[in-house]
């Protein structure tokens, strides 16, 4: 496909190589001509210099050919400006916005066609999202939804002492005693899709399939204290502060918020009556210890310095913070830091990319085609899932007679209101979902990909 990308920041760099590695043609749009041209030089993209919003640039990316443009600059204004324009341009391309201030939320809402808006993404919202929804559940490290919220792949790291360390997998039900399905171990940075005779051991990465309502009993069964979070502390206010925040205070838990510049300390206090906004330095000892982190039940710190966030968060472990969340842009910065105590990584780049992708991958094959895509196992894999139509192989057929490329793994399928974690003996049918787990390179676009 024929991808324009608008802005090249963080999020543009990372969208442009993660399409580029899928097979795209890029061309990217900046005003800054040095980052282009440190760009054009890593990888080898077609680039245009100018405002990404006016006619006159948009021309030069031929847009006019292109089949989707992603307005990713650090405006919100000139990225809805950049999809209308090209959108009158081009009336066949798809265009995605970021949008980040919550304040033109109802607006999106109401005029996404006059906009001409295929998708918009806020990468700190989903960011805000995806730690709440870790803080739900802080004995794992890592939380992905399928199947609208009824299957989850979960993170668990196996520590000393635990319940799982020796144990093969074909013997897993014995202690978790409900249905789940291993579907990829990370064990010193090598990732696995394994099988039965697979034997656990202590310090490995485990990402399981169950589902979502079996999660609290799968926890009790494998000795995990089930950690209820009341108190929550945040260093840094930025965006994703905000958001998470506002949940965290529907949800009733109590916050605390550690920000730097005063204005903005002012502001949240402002806009947060219900948290405690502290002015202060976050990465102080002194300030975190007389704040209160040792008797915090969870840590999140949200700076905008990922080496910022990384120290914070081993200091609150090594405090004794029983649940610690990094955010961090850099992502090879969470996996060299993974065991020294940053606890859950979070990526807002990461899942803006994730979205993207899967939205190219979907526009590309309209059957048997992408629902949700999630990368686990620190990047290494992913997991996809599909919906059955009629035009996908083997319906019918028991997954064990089922001819799967290698590294490629069934790890659930629903149907109608009931959710399953396959054996072998399992099959799928049209109007299925089914969740595929790869640690396979090229990428999956349809059902049809993943058969040997």
């Amino acid at each position: 496909m024929k991808i324009i990308i608008a802005g090249d920041g963080k999020v543009g760099i990372a969208l442009t190589r993660q399409l580029l590695h899928e097979g795209h043609d890029v061309t990217i749009v900046d005003s800054n001509p040095h980052v282009l041209q440190a760009n054009m030089y890593l990888d080898d993209v077609m680039a245009v210099q100018g405002n990404a919003a006016t006619l006159e640039a948009l021309r030069q990316a031929k847009v006019n050919e292109a089949e989707l443009l992603i307005a990713a600059t650090s405006a919100d204004e000139i990225n809805l400006l950049c999809c209308l324009t090209a959108k009158k341009l081009n009336p066949r391309i798809h265009t995605i916005a970021r949008v980040r201030n919550p304040e033109y939320s109802e607006q999106l809402y109401v005029m996404r066609e006059e906009l001409g808006l295929s998708l918009t993404i806020n990468p700190e919202l989903s960011a805000a999202r995806e730690i709440f929804h870790l803080l739900q559940f802080p004995s794992f490290i890592r939380r992905d939804g399928f199947a609208k919220g009824r299957v989850e792949i979960v993170g668990l790291r196996i520590d000393e002492g635990s319940r799982l360390d020796g144990v093969p997998l074909n013997q897993l039900y014995q202690i978790a005693q409900v249905k789940v399905l291993v579907c990829a171990v990370l064990r010193e940075g090598e990732v696995t899709i394994p099988d039965g005779s697979f034997v656990l051991r202590r310090g490995d990465r485990i990402f399981v399939t169950a589902r979502a309502v079996n999660l609290a009993q799968l926890i009790k069964n494998l000795g995990i204290t089930k950690q209820k979070i009341r108190q929550v502390m945040l260093v840094g206010g930025g965006r994703v502060s905000y958001y998470l925040a506002q949940r965290l205070l529907d949800a009733r838990v109590s916050v605390k918020i550690v920000e730097q510049d005063r204005a903005r300390a002012r502001l949240l206090a402002d806009q947060l009556p219900g948290a405690s906004v502290v002015w202060g330095d976050g990465s102080s000892q002194a300030l975190l210890a007389s704040e209160g982190l040792a008797q915090t039940d969870a840590l999140v710190t949200l700076t905008g310095m990922d080496e910022e966030n990384i120290v914070i968060s081993m200091y609150g472990h090594a405090q004794g913070v029983r649940k610690v969340v990094t955010k961090v842009n850099r992502l090879e910065y969470g996996h060299m830091f993974m065991d020294m105590g940053v606890g859950s990584v979070v990526s807002p780049k990461e899942l803006c990319s994730a979205l993207i992708t899967r939205y190219v991958r979907a526009m590309q094959n309209k059957t048997g085609s992408i629902l949700a895509l999630h990368h686990i196992a620190e990047g290494a894999a992913e997991a996809l899932e599909f919906r059955v139509d009629d035009t996908v192989l083997h319906r019918g057929v028991p997954l064990k007679d089922v001819p799967v490329k290698p590294g490629v793994l069934i790890s659930c399928i629903t149907r109608g209101p009931d959710t399953i974690i396959p054996d072998g003996a399992t099959h799928y049918e049209t109007g299925d979902t089914a969740i595929v787990v790869t640690t396979r390179q090229s990428q999956f676009r349809r059902m049809n990909d993943i058969f040997a």
